[in-house]
């Protein structure tokens, strides 16, 4: 099915509306300090510079130190300490590290984005951002009703899009190639690891030895040496799920946008994984024994036009969205 047909059947004319009428650039600089759940996790950041640029706004992800910043990683960082004047600080979560930013910069407006996904319970210092809160913003209506219940608030959340989706490839899918989309196997300072990666791993042996021809997207913090046996894209997951005839992985924020090139997915769980259900919907099926990672991935079929609709939100013209929605930020000048 071309992507076009998928985009439209399934996201619809309201999303696609969206796309076509981004909001205006202000002529007025804008300045943004963005603290992460994962302190030194720029790939977050990385997809809003292009319209940052063009936009005249400046970004600087504040971080402990550089000691895990690479000296060719475009993001600007900052440390409290050397960060520049800003008018607004945005967070990601309320992690320990967004909570020391935001305790730090008491003076700046502050806003939160979930610019990755976040389990739908209350996190536990919330409650120390709620009352500062002036802009909230998500990607999509379901990931909007995670992120709420996530910060605790029943404050409006403005739907913006995912900035990944600004740019989707076009699908051209290759005959039995698996895309395995890893997660993190193990945490570090950076961030934390989701379980079930020796399922996925299994479950790879199992596709090769099936006839599949298995390409390895890696998370930006896995460790590619466990993946070493198979083909490692060379580009980032989301461009790489254009090539699959289907994916299989541990389900993450980029399962959505994966769904919204077209290609279908099917979801490694583990009793200790703890995902919000929008990134379940999104899946064709879901195994907990690699036994079945062949039959999943040959029966995988995208979810309904609704259920796509929901998890994706709107597709085009994101950042800008984002980024408009941070200017008119209550406060900022």
């Amino acid at each position: 099915m071309p992507r076009r047909t998928v985009l439209v059947g399934a996201l619809g004319a309201a999303a696609l509306a969206a796309t076509a009428a981004p909001a205006s650039a202000s002529s007025r600089p804008l300045r943004v300090l963005i603290a992460t759940n994962e302190p030194w996790g720029t790939y977050h950041v990385s997809p809003l510079l292009a319209e940052a640029a063009a936009r005249g706004v400046r970004l600087t992800q504040l971080v402990p130190d550089r000691s895990r910043i690479a000296p060719d990683d475009p993001v600007p960082v900052a440390t409290p300490d050397t960060a520049p004047r800003a008018d607004l600080l945005v967070v990601t979560g309320a992690g320990d590290w967004p909570l020391e930013c935001a305790a730090r910069f008491r003076h700046l407006p502050l806003a939160a984005s979930s610019l990755a996904y976040l389990g739908p319970d209350e996190a536990p210092g919330a409650k120390r951002l709620r009352p500062r809160l002036r802009t909230v913003t998500s990607s999509s209506d379901a990931e909007a009703r995670s992120f709420a219940s996530y910060l605790g608030t029943r404050r409006r959340v403005h739907v913006v899009g995912s900035p990944q989706t600004d740019d989707l490839p076009r699908r051209a899918p290759e005959s039995g190639l698996v895309l395995v989309v890893t997660s993190v196997t193990h945490p570090d300072g950076t961030g934390g690891a989701a379980p079930g990666t020796e399922l996925l791993l299994a479950s790879a042996a199992r596709l090769k030895d099936a006839g599949k021809h298995v390409l390895v997207g890696l998370h930006p913090r896995e460790d590619p040496e466990l993946w070493r046996q198979y083909e490692i894209s060379a580009v980032p997951t989301l461009q790489a799920s254009a090539r699959a005839e289907a994916a299989i992985g541990i389900p993450g924020t980029v399962f959505p946008l994966i769904a919204a090139v077209g290609t279908p997915l099917v979801g490694c769980t583990d009793p200790a994984l703890e995902v919000p259900g929008y990134l379940l919907s999104v899946c064709s099926s879901t195994i907990t024994d690699a036994a079945d990672a062949a039959g999943a991935v040959s029966g995988a079929h995208l979810p309904d036009a609704s259920v796509l609709a929901d998890a994706v939100g709107p597709v085009g013209g994101s950042a800008a969205r984002l980024l408009e929605a941070w200017r008119r930020t209550p406060g900022v000048h």
